[in-house]
């Protein structure tokens, strides 16, 4: 646990790798969902059913910014292969599937609707249904009408108010069908990697574009709730990404410098979803960027939610550095590492729930919406690896709720290996194998194992 900002009083967990989970169905409550996730840009295959192109395609075709150029033009051919996909789902014992639907796929444009769009997400939602599985809708991961990209994206203002109406279409066609859905998936990482630190698409690298996309991203998210609202959508909530800042070092910099890590990474977004206010540190290095009258905003952000989602991965040991504001850096990690190269510290997980429900949710139900690793390609790997990293958290989990913690569920990433953005194909969250050559599908080790759990 940590004390006091940046702090960290023990390392990260390490020891030996389990080729069993620990856990069974029962030693969690009765109406703790268990579910898996996938986005739609990274398995569906965008070549297919009109739909748009996307900036991540325009980002890609731009040399050294994606691993050989990789697109989702096909990625796992889910388009075509989804009832294999959610048999898969179904059979490991899930209780949901959260997939996410694609603005590009059902509004080309950005603003025409694309019939074949909205269909294929009708199939695929009573697909789910007719195998006991509950719909856990994302509308936006990231898949951006690049017709929209080229007027500015996440930096004007259009945007968000275009993304009302895409919500509205969703909500018009599925909405009567979801057990749960979420405006955005990870807003930190759609304004920051893509508009600050530019390794995610469209690529800037510009403090003012990323101040702009931090609040639009977030307007995007308040105007959502709201459309949805008005067409009687139920059981709302947000999703914000969260990685625990470790100082590099106890010098007064590097703690300061995590703190400012966390600041834009975990704070930014809780606190004005929750809060209708941004943290005062981080404000005043983004204030000066922000849009005109950005506060008249922050009440539409404040939309009420039923409840809220982390997707948590790893920590970060943070440096200070010489520059502009943020002046921070990314230390080594430390082992073990995960083929990503990032540490494995499921007691960050632990702090940043607790620290989430203090600050921010209070008794709003609390979902772990994304947790897994990259591990290990082959079918036949033993995939102990991915076992006892799922073990470790879904431990912190079982601790949280034994803790009063009102803890929910939890979803697995991924359900299938994937299109991973800018590394491509080379990274595999899978807990099924896909040979992206042949599109066949193996389940992995670790997938059959939480079967088992999951079956008593």
């Amino acid at each position: 646990m940590r004390t006091g900002a940046g702090r960290i009083d023990r390392p990260c967990a390490d020891g030996g790798m389990m080729d069993d989970f620990t856990f069974s169905r029962s030693d969690f409550p009765e109406n703790f969902v268990f579910a898996a996730a996938t986005s739609a840009y990274q398995i569906e295959g965008h070549a297919f059913g009109g739909a748009g192109r996307t900036h991540w395609d325009s980002f890609a075709a731009i040399p050294g910014k994606v691993v050989r150029g990789e697109t989702g033009a096909i990625a796992c051919d889910h388009y075509h292969r989804w009832p294999e996909d959610l048999d898969l789902a179904r059979d490991a014992g899930l209780d949901a599937y959260r997939f996410s639907t694609s603005w590009a796929r059902i509004m080309p444009d950005g603003v025409n609707v694309n019939p074949k769009g909205v269909d294929f997400y009708d199939r695929l939602v009573d697909g789910m249904l007719e195998r006991g599985l509950r719909p856990m809708a994302t509308l936006y991961h990231w898949e951006l009408p690049d017709a929209l990209a080229k007027k500015g994206g996440w930096t004007v203002r259009e945007v968000p108010e275009r993304f009302a109406d895409f919500a509205d279409v969703v909500a018009a066609r599925l909405g009567d069908r979801l057990f749960s859905t979420a405006p955005v998936n990870e807003p930190w990482c759609i304004a920051w990697l893509g508009y600050h630190d530019g390794i995610h698409a469209p690529g800037l690298t510009d403090l003012r574009a990323a101040a702009r996309a931090m609040h639009h991203v977030g307007l995007a998210h308040g105007l959502a709730i709201g459309a949805l609202r008005a067409r009687s959508v139920r059981n709302l909530g947000a999703v914000c990404n969260m990685e625990y800042a470790i100082p590099a070092s106890d010098a007064p910099a590097d703690v300061e410098a995590a703190h400012r890590y966390d600041g834009i990474y975990n704070r930014w977004f809780p606190g004005a979803m929750m809060h209708g206010t941004y943290p005062d540190d981080i404000l005043r290095g983004l204030k000066p960027h922000l849009p005109a009258n950005w506060q008249d905003d922050m009440k539409i952000i404040s939309q009420p939610v039923d409840w809220f989602g982390v997707n948590y991965y790893t920590c970060q040991r943070i440096e200070a550095t010489q520059g502009e504001w943020p002046a921070l850096g990314l230390a080594p990690a430390r082992g073990p590492l995960t083929a990503m190269g990032w540490e494995i510290c499921p007691e960050g997980l632990d702090w940043l729930l607790r620290r989430t429900v203090t600050d921010y949710t209070g008794d709003l139900p609390l979902w772990i919406t994304e947790n897994g690793m990259a591990g290990d390609d082959g079918p036949g790997k033993a995939d102990n690896g991915r076992i006892d990293y799922l073990d470790r958290h879904l431990a912190v989990a079982r601790r949280l709720i034994g803790d009063g913690i009102p803890l929910a569920g939890y979803v697995f990433w991924s359900l299938l290996d994937n299109y991973e953005w800018a590394l491509g194909y080379d990274k595999r969250f899978g807990l099924v194998h896909v040979d992206f050559a042949t599109q066949k599908r193996t389940p992995r080790a670790s997938y059959r194992r939480l079967a088992r759990a999951l079956s008593h």
